[in-house]
């Protein structure tokens, strides 16, 4: 190779594929026109020259010069390496520079020489980029040999080879030939290892909890992603204001990187308001107090209530983390909750424990343990009552999706049990038995299906001193829309709503996305709470609007009932899909 060609290639070396602008100008003073049309070659070329202004022929002509060499650094930056270029000022209207290219034959890959040595080439994660930019025959890219060095240097940081360093990067260009050599060996060296890991004074939380958000211990091998998760990790255990975790390894060593965490607390206490609107309850109000730190060990404290026309609830809460502290934890609680049902009040007792616990799977299992008390009253001289129950209950959840406000795929599944036996602190036996499953399918970009499907059942050996709020209604935004809340339901003898036995309730929907942020909506519901399997299911259908907002998508939507003769009407709700 000559000495001339190994001057080129030193020379494209140093050389950006896109240069800053030599000048500003209007882009109506430039015509850029290749032979034959080569659309990417015009738009890079038109890259290096643009923005152009207005200027007069006299500095259109100065600038003839500098424009000819950057035309010829564009082209070349694709492999046009013989590209013929003129360059000239016509006046005709106005002044307006005219750049006329025949491009030639381009520089094309011969030999392609890519390498990676050392420990990395040993793991399957750290993989030599495919590029068909970058097989033999291609047309030299000047990016392309740019990005492989990029994502091979970036790869030797994300996956903890500090010392990596290239032995060999040549870009051997002969013009004359048409052809260029790529050889490029990239040598990892050893792979650093997680050191040991040092948390502020000021953390205020104890160190083996601080340790039990660790998704590595020291002498794991070094990850980017592993730093970033233990951020992530100490950030969502609420806990914290701001978290910085440092852990960069130094090319002369040692190979053990020292971890070092700085974080700030978050404030002891926080309160919070929100409010919120919908057809089933009204508008409605929430309180929040957190005391996010009782202790060391990272105890909470919390206390809850909400507000609307049909319902009163407050409750206090106490959470103990456990090894796994973001998923996993005890939590007590006590309160009161007075709600007035369609055709009965109630007002209910309870106090409990839960233990929650997110399975290898990625199901959370809740197990609970809650005694609760409920007095209620039937209107139109119906029955009153108070009964109490201890019931024992296990449930599980999973919700996988793309996205936690708008996804455009996934499924939520969760099953709820509960029992109680009579004498053992419960006025009857009880077996409870919920389910719920949601799903969702975008398909052709613009058009989604949405599935819903709750099931209930109850079986006790007593089912009078069943208090409602552990029996089952139906109709409502979240159920059968169409019919009011909670309004489909087996009557007494006074014809009071009284809740059934069972519950079934399945939805369709399909939503078609008509603007940005907006789409349409047309369903059909069908479902009810009824005391006897062979019951009859009550079925409404209607159309709807969406409004995907900051916070989750909005829905308006107006339904008709095909039962009872309970003609339109409207629903208002928001929150997730899933």
């Amino acid at each position: 190779m000559s000495a001339d060609i190994r001057r080129i290639a030193i020379c494209f070396l140093m050389t950006f594929c896109i240069c800053l602008p030599i000048s500003v100008w209007a882009a109506e003073s430039l015509d850029v026109k290749v032979e034959p049309e080569l659309p990417e070659l015009k738009h890079n070329i038109e890259a290096y020259l643009k923005p152009l202004a207005v200027g007069d022929a006299k500095a259109l002509n100065a600038a003839k010069r500098a424009v000819r060499q950057q035309t010829r650094l564009a082209s070349e930056a694709l492999g046009y390496y013989q590209a013929k270029i003129s360059v000239r000022v016509t006046e005709d209207t106005k002044p307006q520079l005219k750049v006329r290219i025949e491009a030639g034959e381009p520089v094309r890959l011969r030999t392609v020489n890519i390498q990676v040595q050392g420990e990395a080439a040993q793991l399957p994660a750290f993989a030599i980029p495919d590029d068909k930019r970058l097989k033999v025959g291609a047309r030299l890219d000047h990016s392309a040999y740019d990005d492989v060095k990029n994502m091979l240097q970036n790869q030797a940081l994300r996956f903890g080879f500090f010392a990596a360093h290239f032995t060999q990067q040549e870009l051997l260009i002969d013009p004359q030939m048409g052809v260029v050599d790529i050889n490029l060996v990239f040598v990892s060296g050893p792979r650093y290892r997680f050191g040991e890991v040092t948390f502020s004074e000021q953390s205020k939380i104890n160190q083996k909890l601080l340790r039990n958000l660790q998704p590595f211990q020291p002498g794991t091998p070094y990850r980017a992603a592993l730093v970033a998760k233990f951020s992530q990790n100490l950030q969502s255990s609420g806990y914290f204001e701001r978290v910085r975790v440092d852990a960069v390894g130094d090319p002369n060593g040692p190979l053990d990187i020292p971890v070092k965490v700085v974080l700030e607390p978050v404030k002891p206490r926080t309160v919070s308001l929100g409010a919120g609107f919908s057809t089933d309850v009204g508008p409605r109000g929430r309180f929040g107090w957190e005391k996010h730190r009782v202790n060391r060990r990272g105890h909470k404290l919390g206390v809850e209530s909400e507000v609307s026309q049909p319902r009163q609830s407050a409750a206090v809460w106490y959470q103990i983390p456990l090894e796994a502290a973001l998923t996993d934890h005890l939590r007590f609680s006590a309160g009161y909750q007075s709600e007035e049902l369609v055709d009965a009040d109630s007002r209910l007792t309870s106090f409990g424990g839960q233990w929650h616990a997110q399975l290898p799977s990625e199901w959370m299992r809740v197990v609970s343990l809650r005694w609760e008390e409920e007095k209620y009253d039937f209107g139109s001289g119906g029955r009153s009552g108070r009964h109490s129950f201890l019931m024992p209950g296990i449930g599980y959840s999973v919700l996988r999706s793309n996205s936690p406000i708008d996804p455009s795929h996934g499924y939520r599944l969760q099953w709820d049990l509960r029992g109680a036996k009579q004498g053992l602190l419960a006025d009857a036996d009880v077996f409870h038995v919920s389910a719920l499953a949601r799903g969702l399918h975008t398909f052709a970009d613009k058009h989604r299906l949405l599935g819903r499907a709750q099931i209930g059942a109850i079986g006790t050996n007593d089912y009078k001193k069943f208090p409602p709020s552990l029996r089952f209604f139906a109709g409502g935004d979240q159920s059968v829309r169409g019919y009011g809340y909670q309004t489909l339901s087996p009557r007494d003898e006074q014809n009071n709503r009284e809740g059934g036995r069972y519950m079934f309730a399945g939805s369709i929907e399909y939503q078609y996305s008509f603007a940005e942020s907006w789409r349409f909506a047309t369903f059909i519901d069908q479902g009810n709470a009824f005391n006897a399997l062979s019951d009859t299911m009550n079925t409404g259908a209607g159309v709807g609007i969406r409004w995907i907002s900051p916070v989750g998508p909005i829905r308006l939507d107006l339904a008709r009932a095909f039962h009872e003769n309970k003609g339109w009407r409207i629903h208002f709700s928001m929150g997730p899909e899933l």
